[in-house]
């Protein structure tokens, strides 16, 4: 059997192949992961940076259009270094940013450096989606979501620091046992003497964490899972072009046609008919016709129902007391006391937005995160506070949120919150309507007399438990031969009570 050897020129060819193969292999290897540069990111650099804008450092987004990748490998590893060498650039950041040195990260790869790099030009949007998909679909996210913000809001956020770290990716930078010992009782993780425990101790300067022991290793399993995952901004469904809108029908031109038939009858009977009678008749009948027009007109006057007026910040109910189920009473917390429910001031706004400078629920085509975040603003250049460096400005000139008011009564009605809140029982919503659904305030209830009096009739008074009351609810209910006594029944009706 005769064995061929392949010629020169064909061993050339395979050589070359190979070569180029290795080169392709290479290059494929370097290639940049945004995904990877994003859970780096937040690990190493999100405490201190954004891509967006300034933080304690510089915003990052674009970095790589102003420097270049040689010089960022350099200074991220050791920018301490790289300043030693005299590097004007290097030493005019550290100048600009008041001598705050900068952590270096010895231990991140060029490659691992590259796909931070490639993160800051712009997450891809197929990895966006895949975020979002995994948001939607995992409930332990939402569920994640809910306890953040009901037990960590207050002191983080996921993005920036606040009172505390941020947590975005906690879970690069941290194990989940490590994370479970540290949330349900850090000081005596701190008290076993783990090094790291008494690190961040002593990073933010002694201020102790609260403890939680009441939550399981499932709900900071789910906090973690959100800490990882972040907030994915909910566009609200739009109807397609290719939907059919139901027409509503109106028997409005019903009316239209009566009227219209009658006006012409009385034309007919003054101007064509002999018939006295029949002038008469359409006399009384278009004199009745005005004084219930005039009068129906008279009683509309000050009855404001449906008002809606333009406030100076678009506050939503239905974000505040609807999506976050914030309590009436937190912000109108005279309605308990007092005969007015009050307007809240700045501060009270401020107690939360301090830490929420930025919107994170759903949006919709008409008011998207922009929107919202600079309604937030207006807020901020009322009271002076400064988001970046979260503290208020000294000497700022505060500037008074003039809202519009929406529910008035005559100065004749007296009407007192606390009476009905508190003595009564009343839920805001019944005279104000649902206002944890309404984006915009608006008068839902007309606040006329007859509307308070039906109210008065319908509604039983609960005097269980009041012994001061009981003789009178007996006496009464003999009186009016009933088992509960209404608000009309026990004086309710009375002019004095609100006219006096």
């Amino acid at each position: 059997m005769k064995i061929v050897m392949p010629s020169s020129s064909f061993k050339k060819f395979l050589i070359s192949l190979s070569f180029l193969f290795l080169i392709s292999f290479s290059l494929t290897a370097q290639e940049a992961d945004p995904a990877n540069g994003k859970k780096l990111f937040n690990a190493n650099c999100a405490a201190c940076h954004k891509l967006d804008k300034k933080l304690i450092g510089p915003p990052l987004g674009g970095i790589n259009d102003r420097r270049e990748n040689e010089w960022l490998q350099a200074w991220i590893k050791d920018n301490n270094a790289l300043r030693a060498t005299g590097d004007q650039d290097a030493i005019d950041i550290f100048n600009e940013y008041n001598g705050m040195p900068m952590t270096p990260y010895p231990q991140l790869s060029e490659q691992d450096i590259n796909d931070i790099l490639a993160y800051t030009d712009g997450e891809p949007k197929e990895a966006a989606a895949d975020v979002a998909a995994v948001q939607e679909v995992d409930p332990k996210v939402a569920v994640g979501k809910k306890l953040f913000q009901t037990n960590c809001a207050s002191c983080h956020k996921l993005d920036k620091k606040l009172i505390g770290p941020a947590l975005g990716g906690i879970a690069d930078k941290r194990s989940a046992e490590w994370l479970r010992a540290w949330i349900k009782d850090n000081n005596a993780l701190r008290a076993s003497g783990d090094q790291d425990a008494i690190d961040v101790f002593n990073e933010y300067n002694g201020m102790p964490m609260t403890a939680f022991p009441q939550l399981s290793d499932e709900d900071i399993d789910a906090i973690i899972a959100y800490t990882t995952v972040g907030d994915v901004q909910k566009v609200a469904a739009v109807a397609g072009a290719d939907a059919v809108a139901t027409p509503k029908t109106s028997s409005a031109w019903m009316s239209y046609v009566v009227i219209l038939v009658l006006l012409v009858l009385i034309a007919w009977i003054f101007v064509a008919s002999n018939n006295g009678f029949l002038k008469i008749a359409a006399t009384i009948f278009v004199l009745i016709l005005t004084a219930y027009v005039l009068f129906d007109t008279l009683m509309d006057i000050g009855l404001d129902q449906d008002y809606q007026p333009i406030q100076p910040i678009a506050f939503s109910h239905k974000i505040h007391a609807g999506d976050n189920k914030v309590d009436c009473q937190y912000c109108h917390s005279s309605a308990k006391h007092s005969k007015t429910s009050g307007i809240p001031s700045v501060n009270v706004c401020m107690n939360c937005h301090k830490s929420i400078s930025e919107y994170t629920g759903p949006v919709s085509s008409e008011r998207d995160k922009a929107f919202y975040d600079a309604e937030i603003q207006k807020i901020y250049d009322a009271i002076g506070w400064d988001p970046e460096n979260l503290t208020y400005i000294e000497g700022y000139e505060q500037k008074p949120i003039k809202w519009v008011q929406i529910h008035k009564l005559p100065d004749f009605a007296y009407f007192n919150h606390a009476q009905h809140v508190t003595a009564g029982g009343v839920a805001c919503q019944k005279c104000h309507g649902p206002v944890e659904e309404m984006e915009e305030m608006y008068q839902y209830s007309p606040l006329t007399m007859g509307w308070c009096m039906d109210c008065h009739k319908e509604t039983a008074v609960d005097l269980k438990g009041n012994g001061y009351y009981a003789k009178i609810h007996e006496e009464l209910a003999k009186k009016y031969d009933v088992e509960s006594v209404t608000i009309a029944q026990l004086g309710g009706k009375e002019c004095g009570k609100c006219h006096y």
